[in-house]
């Protein structure tokens, strides 16, 4: 996590939900991710601490500090 934050697709990488960025950015565009109960649809989303991602009936908090 670099300066704060963490990018969306990186986030869903990292927790190993997708294999590629590219799997990422297709699940995104396609609303299948939620960031604080709302569909969010861009990738690029930057991430904080304390962020909720929903994705395939799980949740997941970002707790990841430099």
């Amino acid at each position: 996590m670099k300066n704060g934050y963490i990018k969306l697709d990186s986030f869903l990488k990292y927790k190993n939900l997708v294999g590629s960025g590219g799997e990422a950015k297709m699940l995104i565009q396609e609303g299948l991710v939620k960031v604080n109960s709302e569909v969010e649809k861009r990738r690029g989303r930057k991430l904080v601490k304390g962020d909720r991602v929903e994705f395939d009936s799980e949740e997941f908090i970002v707790d990841m500090v430099e």
